[in-house]
């Protein structure tokens, strides 16, 4: 093939050419001497300028492509799928290969991130550097169950033929639990709502359906399949709550993995109601408020006594100005509805009768919780030591009053305590905060002392006493934190872990178990008081165990993190204490609908 390339860019080379041709013809027509030379001699010239070219192009025919898309998702692990699936590979591709014109290029699909089954975007992908021409077709082997069908043959990015071998049976039956509503939280001692829904194609037998919460069996139904069914679920403590919903396996079923599914509910306590009795007014009474006063989760019932029995002067009761103090309806009609006393420089003054001490014991022992914040009346006469509450007390006043600067630290128990074992400036010696200036000397120690104070005397002590719990403060001098006396201190947090600590928070608990899933891989925790943990027994959704050991983080404080090698619920325990974590999704998508299926593709192939 000859190909032109002007010397000239083109108006100059049209210009000269079209003076040549005219001097020729000129030339020509004049029939003067050399006439014919001069148009020879233009031609020529004319070729020359032209720049001609021979072009010899050897082709050699180029293979189409074939795409061969191979499901290797987890709905193709079922069954005989995969020698299903082994088998037309190896025939195909034999096919294929017979052809001769062919060339095939291998497309394995997995399922990843819970996203089910995706084919027809890493088909795109995979063909995206080859020309529209090039492109044989595309074959696809798989169940059919397929989550990112193009509603349009257009959408493709090709024209070529698409085929599809559908592997699985014609008769398959498979039975799922379907999960239609769960709330991601509850209110502690409040029922929620769970609905489910059991689908057994084909087949409307009641089928059992068992209830867990917490790797406790709590309930037994019967479900029809294809209908709505609610379960009610008791948030029995605050934290998380795992909830498994499991469906019994039906007998020619292809999987029971998709019989169960798992959620967590986190229990959130109602606003708390906290109890604070003052009862002689000093400066800290309004730290106690403010603290109380900003927390959200809080409903505070305060009452300060202005008026003990002993200042009693014979003023008629109509005109006085305060109101009278509720003690029949505080400590005997609705004590079982505070989730917290605290008595701040509280003193018997005759004011409650023995009985009303006697059902504060009581109440903490059913589960209620006591903070007593000492001052001078508790080394005195009128101390709730002289009273039934000293059944409860962790330590005894001895009557020393100790009026000196000392500063609070935390103590090596303190140290393994969530309550004080974060509070800035405690981990240093000496700690990084202001004195206090007054502490009751005490003696009989039976709690968990968390801080000390002067003279090395017990400062906190925290004690649990049957299902309640019980907080000693030997100092009426938290508030000297609060106006940043030398520097002041931490009094927000130290305060309101001691409140939510005897409120049963769980991040506070000194023994404590956790399990928390992310990203394929679980973090288990433990909290302990003692100076070694025994190693864990991890049990896996397969029922598999395995023994765990824990490396310390912080004082008090062991974890770990270990790789979640299946999907499901995994429980932890050491013996006494126990944790769950469920890794990966709790109803993975590509498992909620195994049946082989023709109908979602057969859109696409009709376009």
């Amino acid at each position: 093939m000859i190909v032109f390339s002007p010397l000239f860019s083109s108006p100059l080379f049209e210009f000269v050419l079209a003076t040549l041709f005219l001097a020729a013809a000129f030339s020509l027509y004049q029939r003067r001497e050399r006439g014919l030379m001069r148009a020879l001699f233009s031609l020529v010239f004319a070729l020359v300028i032209a720049n001609p070219t021979i072009t010899i192009r050897e082709t050699k025919p180029l293979k189409s492509t074939v795409a061969l898309v191979i499901d290797r998702s987890g709905s193709q692990t079922l069954s005989d799928r995969p020698s299903q699936n082994d088998r037309a590979v190896e025939e195909v591709k034999k096919k294929i290969n017979a052809l001769g014109s062919f060339e095939t290029r291998v497309i394995d699909i997995t399922d990843r991130n819970d996203e089910g089954t995706r084919v027809f975007t890493p088909l795109r992908d995979a063909l995206a550097d080859l020309p529209p021409e090039q492109i044989g077709g595309a074959i696809l082997i798989t169940d059919g169950v397929v989550d990112d069908v193009p509603k349009d043959a257009k959408n493709l990015g090709f024209t070529a033929p698409l085929h599809a071998l559908i592997t699985g049976h014609a008769r398959e039956r498979d039975r799922r639990v379907e999960l239609l509503e769960a709330p991601p939280f509850g209110i502690v001692n409040r029922d929620v709502t769970l609905r489910i829904k059991v689908s057994d194609q084909g087949f409307n037998d009641p089928v059992p359906v068992t209830i867990q919460q917490d790797g406790k069996q709590i309930a037994t139904i019967r479900a029809k399949p294809g209908d709505p069914l609610t379960v009610p679920i008791s948030i029995n403590h605050a934290g998380p709550s795992v909830i498994e919903i499991e469906a019994e396996a039906a007998r020619d079923e292809l999987t029971p993995i998709n019989n169960r599914v798992v959620t967590t509910i986190e229990g959130i306590r109602d606003r708390m109601t906290v109890l604070l009795v003052s009862g002689i007014p000093h400066q800290g009474e309004r730290t106690w408020r403010n603290i109380l006063k900003s927390d959200a989760n809080v409903d505070l019932v305060h009452f300060t006594i202005l008026r003990p029995p002993e200042k009693q002067d014979g003023t008629p009761v109509n005109e006085l100005a305060l109101i009278p103090f509720p003690t029949k309806e505080l400590f005997e009609t609705k004590i079982n509805e505070f989730d917290l006393i605290i008595l701040d420089r509280f003193a018997d003054m005759a004011l409650l009768p023995p009985t009303y001490f006697a059902n504060m014991v009581r109440y903490v022992r059913k589960g209620g919780a006591i903070l007593i914040a000492a001052g001078p009346e508790f080394a005195g006469a009128e101390s709730p030591a002289e009273t039934p509450l000293r059944d409860l007390l962790p330590a005894f006043p001895t009557g020393t009053i100790i009026e000196s600067e000392f500063l609070p630290r935390i103590t090596a128990d303190g140290q393994k305590h969530p309550v004080t074992r974060d509070l800035k400036g405690g981990a240093s010696d000496p700690p990084q905060w202001g004195e206090w200036l007054r502490q009751i000397e005490t003696g009989n120690i039976s709690g968990t002392s968390v801080m000390s104070g002067a003279q090395d005397q017990p400062l906190l002590i925290l004690r649990r006493d049957g299902e309640g719990r019980v907080a000693l403060l030997l100092s009426d001098h938290v508030w000297l934190w609060a106006r940043q006396f030398r520097g002041g201190g931490p009094h927000l947090d130290l305060l309101r872990h001691v409140a939510h600590w005897l409120m049963k928070e769980p991040a506070l608990e000194e023994e404590a178990l956790r399990a928390q899933s992310d990203k394929g891989r679980i973090t288990i925790e433990r909290q302990s008081m003692n100076e070694a943990v025994a190693p864990l027994t991890l049990t896996s959704p397969s029922g598999k165990d395995k023994s765990i050991t824990l490396e310390p983080k912080a004082p008090g404080l062991w974890q770990t993190t270990i790789t979640a090698d299946e999907t499901g619920l995994y429980k932890v325990t050491d013996g006494t204490l126990t944790a769950f974590a469920s890794a990966g999704p709790s109803n993975p998508r590509e498992f909620q609908d195994v049946l082989s299926t023709r109908d979602r593709l057969l859109t696409l192939f009709e376009s």
